[in-house]
């Protein structure tokens, strides 16, 4: 094997659709070809034929980059299907406690199958084709009950699409060293894999990008340790965007997207790239 060889890994934005600026910011790192992969919501204020279409024309000239559905179950956001529960009012429940009810098996798979569906749906509505891989807003796609409805409705609708696994493969030392959120993502990502391997579907052999958002963070610092060690066709999510009002009433993560897309859009990145052999193309 050359080892001079660049290892080509997925750096994949999520989010689209949640706001405009976060929207803005997507589409001008896709056009540097500083990313290769962006996920869509379809139940946000900022998606519809517009900014699908802007979308698409920014991929266009980064042929590369593929586009997914970024399935969201959790607050502050309503379902597409009328009968989803459980519900907070007329939202989804916030994540934890989506998260709380999965392990306590009380929530119902066929329910998130029909949602998961819709959104699937709206997706091929809004760009005329399946996704490319599907994952999920809070990793949600993670989560006991939720990762059966899933799977089925990714099995059903995109069966040629990835699906997006949590876990960093390594030695268990550096595992333990990870923060505290990468450590349940592994555990979450376990009986996942399983459930997308019986499905015969195809996900990423490791992940990377889970980090504290409410701290202030050197984020070069951080992507140099999502780097290290990621395999091939790894992948690396990161949260670029432009702070606008919708922004700020919809998501606690803010200004530390700013943070990221000026790293990601500097000249700093390409260097890392180099330097840890890795590309994007």
């Amino acid at each position: 094997m050359n080892t001079d060889t660049p290892r080509r890994i997925w750096l994949c934005a999520d989010d689209y659709g949640l706001s405009d600026g976060v929207n803005r910011a997507i589409r001008d790192l896709i056009e540097r070809g500083r990313l290769n992969a962006t996920s869509v919501m379809t139940v946000t204020p900022a998606i519809g034929r517009d900014a699908a279409s802007a979308l698409t024309a920014s991929v266009a000239s980064s042929p590369r980059c593929t586009i997914g559905l970024h399935v969201t179950l959790s607050a502050p956001f309503r379902p597409l299907t009328m009968h989803f529960r459980p519900l907070d009012g007329d939202m989804f429940m916030p994540f934890p406690r989506l998260l709380r009810a999965g392990l306590m098996h009380r929530l119902d798979a066929e329910l998130v199958h029909a949602e998961v569906l819709a959104q699937l749906d709206a997706f091929h509505d809004l760009f005329g084709r399946a996704p490319d891989f599907v994952d999920g807003h809070q990793h949600v796609q993670l989560y006991p009950q939720v990762r059966d409805g899933f799977v089925r409705a990714v099995k059903e609708r995109a069966p040629n699409a990835w699906v997006r696994q949590c876990g960093r493969e390594g030695p268990l030392a550096r595992q333990l060293a990870a923060a505290p959120k990468a450590l349940v993502l592994n555990v979450l990502s376990t009986q996942f894999r399983i459930k997308a391997q019986r499905a015969s579907l195809r996900f990423n052999p490791a992940f990377a990008g889970a980090y504290d958002f409410t701290r202030g963070n050197d984020f070069a610092a951080l992507m140099q340790g999502f780097l290290d060690g990621m395999p091939e066709d790894g992948l690396v999510m990161c949260h670029p965007g432009f702070v606008d009002e919708t922004l700020k009433s919809l998501d606690p993560l803010t200004t530390q997207r700013e943070t990221e897309h000026a790293y990601l859009a500097g000249d700093d990145f390409p260097a890392l790239l180099a330097l840890n052999k890795v590309t994007l193309e």
